[in-house]
Parts: C-alpha cells; sequence; structure tokens
C-alpha cells in the first residue's frame, strides 16, 4: 500500500488527465478554484486549497460532474457564496452538492481517507443537514448500482491500484458515525 498523500494524487490525476483531457492536478495556496485553459496557461486547472488531501478530493469530484461546457468555465460557472449563508442559501447549497459529495464519497474509500460531508458554511451553525447526508448516501448507492461515469470511475480504479484499497461494495459506506 502506497502513502497518501497530495502529491500521489497530483500524479494519478495527471497521469489520466493532462494528456487526455488537457486538465491538471494543482496544490493551490488559497481558495480551491477551477480555471480553463487560457493564453497564459495551456492547461486546464483543477486548485485545491493549501494542499490538503481531502480538499484535492473535493475539488475532483466538483470536475467529474461538470460536462464539456461547464469545464470551459471558471469555477464551472457555478453559483457560491462563502461562509455565512442562511438556511435558505444553504438548502440550494446542499441541492447542488449531492452528487459531488457522493463522487466524493466513492473516490475517499477508494483512496482509503475518511469522508467527512461539507456544508462549507463554517461561519454559521448550519452544518450538513440529515436529508442533505441521506440524498448523498442515495446518489451514493445509485452510482454503485448503476455505473459510476468513467471519468470518477478511472480515478477510483487507479487509486485501488495505487492505495491498495478494495472494491466499493454498498455496504462500505454507512451514515452511522457520519
Amino acid at each position: 500500500m502506497n502513502e497518501r498523500t497530495p502529491e500521489s494524487l497530483i500524479s494519478l490525476f495527471n497521469g489520466l488527465f493532462s494528456e487526455t483531457l488537457n486538465t491538471v492536478l494543482v496544490r493551490g495556496d488559497d481558495e480551491p478554484i477551477y480555471l480553463p485553459a487560457d493564453a497564459i496557461n495551456p492547461q486546464h486547472r483543477v486548485i485545491f486549497a493549501h494542499g490538503f488531501f481531502a480538499s484535492a478530493l473535493h475539488e475532483i469530484s466538483h470536475w467529474c460532474v461538470a460536462g464539456e461546457e461547464r469545464r470551459r468555465l471558471v469555477d464551472f460557472g457555478y453559483w457560491y457564496k462563502p461562509d455565512g449563508r442562511t438556511a435558505e442559501e444553504q438548502a440550494e447549497f446542499e441541492k447542488v452538492e449531492v452528487k459531488p459529495q457522493a463522487l466524493e464519497w466513492l473516490l475517499s474509500e477508494a483512496a482509503g481517507h475518511k469522508f467527512h460531508f461539507s456544508a462549507d458554511n463554517l461561519g454559521s451553525d448550519i452544518g450538513a443537514s440529515e436529508t442533505f447526508k441521506q440524498n448523498v448516501h442515495q446518489q451514493l448507492n445509485r452510482y454503485l448500482a448503476e455505473g459510476i461515469p468513467e471519468r470518477p470511475a478511472a480515478l477510483i480504479r487507479a487509486f485501488q491500484n495505487y492505495y491498495g484499497t478494495d472494491e466499493l461494495r454498498p455496504e462500505s459506506f454507512s451514515l452511522q458515525g457520519k
């Protein structure tokens, strides 16, 4: 089993996608962001925060959900409001986070890394709702039953081979303790 480091994630991701989809994973110093290729940078960049392993997995999951058109837009063209969201804004945030966080949970398991739900709203007392957690879990089970999309499936296989983790099975994913 190989060590779980940001460098290993970068190497695995870039090995799969730098040539095929002109996209690289980059360790960032500040907030995460997705930047499409431009006149200065010929490759699309998935930039994760502060070298954190979990941040890399989260940003990768958003990239995996984004279609070709969205991958041409800064941060995939998503609406984002930082900490301090109202309950209504948090509910809207949770709607768009179900698929990315289901994929992040799958990627985390394949990398042998503990998954944590992200409400991404540290400035308020609003954490990830139980409904959100259940929706993510249901989406994860749909992916396992109906098939994981191509890009995350390729990453999962690469993570399992590199980190020596087991096949993903529904019984490996529980909301207990989450």
